[in-house]
């Protein structure tokens, strides 16, 4: 069947295209590179003459109009997981927030308890057989098209056409628009000798045949680059960036000994270069899937020896991790950290790795403290809590009581504070 026609009666210019978002409605958007650029252009060229419209997303790359607190009540911003151009907003509580674990949005909007009217989402030209790829992020945005009133695409030659259960078909679709802009490129981050330092310690913990899940940072990327020599090492995770590209490369990743869906590098959303997104075309290794399959700790505990590797931002001495805010402020979400702390401790021989530096501003301040900031929004619980590293060791948590967590903690903070954490404890009682 030929659906040239089809796609031509749905072909339009973005302004018309963003002329389907009414009063009232949440636009879902997908995370990061996902984001339909001349979609939200268009949508905050045409905010003045709306009125209650949500824009709903994880992660955004770039700063649109609707990023405005003087214009809240046209078009205001929805965050499930901060990103640059939202968190000045969300501190200032001109942008909401959805608390909520990544692998659960797509329930949330499955039983209507989070709305989706419209999904505006980049998306790879059509194939013989009618169908899109929403390759860069399938995450929640495959829930939200079957919620939606309209399906609007911003087709791109530069969107890989990957494989997974991230397809879309002509007939779904309500509107289509081209553009050919290059997608944006998120680089490495920069590795310093304390980033360095922990990911040597998390590096010499994980096995030959261990299955990776690699958040995004210096450290995770720390800990990547001295990977290069493990052998048979798999992927399945939330994020795909160039990092588990390099790794791949290396030949350190053939995926070959996953005991769940072995053989295929398994990830919800991309973030990385041009050479990313290169290798994610029609490559038979590579599946993008929904971020309800991908973040599942049931699903993903079904690969022995899964490894998580996430980053925190302030520990207590219990091991509960705030993440996501510093203090009542918030910073970026909870995302799926904890779905994944979850999935490695309910693996056979699994690791899940918490790590951050142990101190900050300048060595001035601890980050391993005797109890969080007030107000601090706790992402892994003391009950989920398995490893926790610094620059200065691993202090393994799980089957621990509080007094062995505090010894273990104390052990591998910033020397400085190791006494005034001591008499903390002793004051507190926990040792």
């Amino acid at each position: 069947m030929n659906f040239d026609r089809e796609y031509q009666d749905k072909r339009m210019n973005p302004a018309d295209a963003a002329a389907l978002v009414r009063d009232g409605d949440t636009v879902i958007v997908p995370t990061g590179v996902g984001e339909p650029p001349a979609l939200l252009t268009a949508l905050s060229a045409r905010g003045p003459a709306l009125s209650g419209v949500v824009v709903s997303q994880i992660l955004p790359l770039r700063k649109y109009d609707y990023f405005n607190p003087e214009t809240v009540g046209n078009i205001r911003h929805s965050a499930y997981f901060f990103g640059g151009p939202s968190r000045p907003g969300g501190q200032a509580g001109w942008i909401d927030f959805l608390p909520a674990y990544f692998s659960e949005l797509p329930m949330l909007i499955d039983r209507g308890l989070t709305p989706a009217d419209v999904v505006f989402s980049m998306a790879s030209p059509m194939d013989e057989h009618g169908y899109f790829a929403l390759s860069l992020a399938p995450d929640y945005t495959m829930a939200a098209i079957r919620r939606a009133r309209a399906v609007v695409l911003e087709v791109n030659p530069n969107v890989p056409n990957a494989f997974g259960d991230c397809r879309v078909h002509i007939s779904q679709v309500s509107a289509l628009v081209e553009s050919d802009e290059p997608l944006l490129e998120v680089g490495l981050p920069t590795i310093g000798p304390v980033q360095e330092a922990i990911g040597k310690y998390v590096a010499d913990l994980i096995e030959d045949g261990s299955t990776l899940q690699i958040g995004y940072g210096g450290i995770p990327d720390a800990v990547v680059m001295q990977l290069k020599h493990k052998h048979d090492l798999g992927i399945h995770t939330e994020m795909i960036g160039d990092g588990i590209l390099t790794l791949i490369e290396s030949g350190a990743v053939t995926n070959r000994r996953k005991t769940y869906l072995p053989g295929k590098t398994v990830a919800t959303f991309a973030l990385g270069s041009r050479r990313l997104y290169s290798f994610m075309d029609r490559n038979p290794a590579l599946e993008m899937h929904p971020v309800d399959f991908t973040n599942d700790p049931y699903l993903a505990a079904r690969n022995d020896k899964l490894v998580a590797i996430n980053a925190t931002l302030q520990i207590d001495l219990l091991g509960q991790c705030g993440s996501e805010s510093l203090g009542a402020t918030p910073y970026s979400g909870t995302g799926g950290q904890v779905d994944f702390v979850r999935a490695a401790n309910r693996s056979r021989d699994g690791k899940a790795f918490i790590v951050l530096p142990s101190t900050a501003k300048g060595d001035t301040i601890s980050r391993i403290v005797p109890s969080l900031n007030p107000g601090t929004h706790i992402t892994t619980s003391k009950n989920d809590i398995n490893y926790v590293v610094t620059e200065y060791g691993v202090a393994q948590l799980r089957g621990k009581t509080a007094r062995e967590r505090c010894e273990a903690l104390i052990a591998i903070a910033h020397p400085d504070f190791r006494g005034e954490l001591r008499a903390a404890a002793r004051q507190i009682r926990v040792m």
